[in-house]
């Protein structure tokens, strides 16, 4: 209860106790902190001066979640910042869809072979370290292969790339990093099956707003990428982010190319619905075209639909998982990557 003059005042809940203290009479323009039970992390929300409501919680910094009214459009997407000092960071490619949709494009990105469908994505994950880790060792005249891969898991589980051009003298570096929303249990799989050395896997849990750590909060996706950036002299960083609905998309402060992924067994009507990723990526890949028999998808509405949500914008029709499009998905991140970075590919 509050006295009169009294800036302090105390709500009692049948569940919870929490305090406010303001320097103004009655606005709820305030911070209000929850604890729900001994040992849960504290959640905080207020308005900040700009209006927007703000919160903290499980260990990201403070964020909203502006409202979106519109997929917006292609040749108006945020440019990439190319001013940036790639030095600090490589050059990185974001690569975002909802659930289910990334994983093969990443491992064929690094190698073309087929890989099994596994029940669990990260046992997927762990079948991809113990299926490169041995292929890819670089002796001094790097066996014909012009890139070192390094490897972490980042949002969600999902996998995390690097690539340069140094040759490595034995087995590739590879290091792992885990996001789960409140548990570590992909990193702890991922040691108790020794993917990589222990020391090499780190756990990650992004709570409850797993889009956050790619747009609001890049912070927990920044360290690990600048740390291996750093460690390995990487020129490239592929990060794909957790599954996540139509509305999620990267923020340009941790993606200098972002590539958005669907798939045909959504249905033909997933690119008109729209979406930030889909309208704004600066490529839509539509992946799993062979299940489009079985789906009942028609390949040229989603082609007319992808032309016209992306205002010419570039998309791929790929089979990722039988190396179907992966050349033409490499061609447009290695042009961004000149562009960008003023070099030359390899």
């Amino acid at each position: 209860m509050a006295s009169a003059g009294d800036n302090t005042h105390t709500h009692d809940h049948n569940h919870h106790r929490h305090d406010h203290y303001h320097d103004h009479q009655h606005d709820h323009h305030h911070r209000h902190t929850h604890e729900h039970s001994p040992g849960d992390s504290r959640a905080e929300s207020w308005v900040g001066p700009d209006g927007r409501v703000y919160h903290s919680h499980d260990g990201l910094a403070p964020h909203s979640h502006e409202p979106i009214y519109s997929p917006g459009y292609f040749s108006r997407r945020a440019p990439p910042l190319l001013t940036r000092d790639f030095s600090e960071r490589a050059f990185t490619v974001g690569i975002g869809g909802p659930v289910g949709t990334g994983i093969f494009l990443l491992a064929s990105l690094i190698d073309n072979q087929p890989l099994p469908i596994l029940h669990r994505k990260t046992a997927l994950m762990l079948a991809l370290c113990k299926h490169l880790r041995d292929k890819y060792s670089l002796a001094a005249g790097h066996m014909g292969l012009p890139y070192q891969f390094d490897f972490m898991f980042s949002s969600n589980g999902g996998l995390l790339t690097t690539y340069n051009s140094q040759d490595a003298p034995s087995l590739v570096n590879s290091s792992v990093v885990t996001n789960d929303i409140f548990t570590k249990e992909d990193g702890e799989f991922l040691i108790k099956n020794e993917a990589l050395p222990e020391e090499r896997i780190r756990a990650v849990e992004t709570g409850g707003c797993p889009h956050a750590a790619i747009r609001e909060d890049i912070s927990i996706n920044l360290g690990p990428l600048e740390e291996l950036s750093n460690l390995y002299k990487a020129d490239i960083l592929l990060c794909e982010s957790g599954g996540d609905n139509l509305a999620a998309n990267f923020s340009r402060e941790l993606a200098d190319y972002i590539i958005y992924i669907i798939d045909v067994s959504g249905g033909d009507k997933i690119p008109r619905k729209g979406g930030p990723g889909i309208t704004q990526a600066d490529l839509l890949v539509i992946n799993k075209t062979d299940l489009a028999p079985a789906v009942g998808a028609d390949l040229k509405v989603m082609e007319h639909d992808a032309l016209r949500m992306r205002d010419g914008g570039p998309f791929v029709f790929a089979q990722v998982k039988h190396g179907v499009g992966v050349e033409e998905i490499v061609n447009h991140i290695l042009g961004a990557w000149e562009v960008a970075t003023k070099q030359k590919r390899h």
